[in-house]
């Protein structure tokens, strides 16, 4: 029952809080932060801007209260996720889960979503994300954890999109990003030849800047030197890849925190 007052102690604090920074931003600067539409109130980008504060400082109110309201875990957690998210991901979950179980050692394979299915039904990890599209989502466990677009992406200025059948970059068989671009491009009857695979992402960006081909990539690695290619080009909407968090029958308490801050990392992705 303590641990339930604090909580609610916690929340009208916040609510307080809230209120004054509210007030105080108005009052300093004069900067609304809620606009009347007709009968409805939006926010405004000011208000916005507030928003996401409030969002980080109830994340932190809530990971600081559970440091001290539940028992120090340890032991080990076997993680797997696909090698591409080694640098997109896993950062941010590993330094969060990090802040509230410094006891539990994190062992990490990388490795193709197929390879880490098959370690998952042997045991030989606890949890694993992995990547899967519209064909594959009803035949893969676990819950959906992120969703994004995937877009075709070439070379600022190349000319490789300009080929009448058009040179692709892909990922390694498998792979929801390949068997996704490959569906669309058959369904459209566009003429394509795969020029280039890799399991990693890294190299099929090598080839997209050696504008030796264009590739199906996540949104979010459309960064700058790139640029998204589509109907101009002759090139078919691909669709949405999704994440999803598989889980071992077997697995432990901390595994079962980790899954926890695994989910709420991608959370916080998609507020952001």
């Amino acid at each position: 029952m303590k641990a339930a007052r604090l909580s609610v102690r916690e929340r009208c604090r916040w609510r307080r809080s809230r209120t004054r920074l509210r007030s105080a931003v108005k009052a300093e600067r004069g900067r609304a932060l809620f606009e009347r539409k007709g009968r409805s109130v939006a926010l405004t980008p000011d208000g916005e801007a507030l928003l996401g504060y409030g969002r980080q400082m109830l994340r932190t109110n809530e990971e600081a209260i559970s440091l001290f309201r539940a028992p120090p875990l340890e032991g080990r957690v076997r993680f797997g996720a696909p090698d591409d998210f080694g640098t997109r991901f896993l950062p941010n979950i590993l330094a969060r889960f990090a802040t509230t179980h410094r006891q539990v050692e994190v062992n990490v394979v990388l490795a193709p979503s197929v390879e880490l299915l098959r370690q998952l039904d042997r045991d030989a990890i606890d949890l694993t994300l992995v990547a899967t599209d519209a064909r594959t989502n009803c035949a893969t466990p676990g819950k959906i954890v992120y969703s994004e677009p995937l877009v075709w992406v070439g070379v600022k200025g190349g000319s490789a999109k300009n080929v009448d059948t058009i040179p692709l970059a892909l990922s390694g068989q498998g792979c929801p990003w390949r068997a996704a671009a490959l569906s669309a491009l058959d369904s459209a009857k566009r003429s394509y030849r795969i020029a280039y695979t890799c399991e990693n992402c890294q190299g099929q960006l090598a080839a997209l800047l050696a504008d030796l081909a264009v590739a199906p990539l996540p949104v979010s690695l459309l960064a700058p030197g790139y640029e998204k290619l589509g109907r101009t080009q002759g090139l078919p909407n691909i669709g949405h890849y999704q994440i999803r968090l598989c889980k071992s029958p077997t697995i432990g308490f901390a595994g079962k925190a980790f899954a926890d801050h695994v989910s709420n990392s991608f959370a916080e992705i998609g507020h952001s």
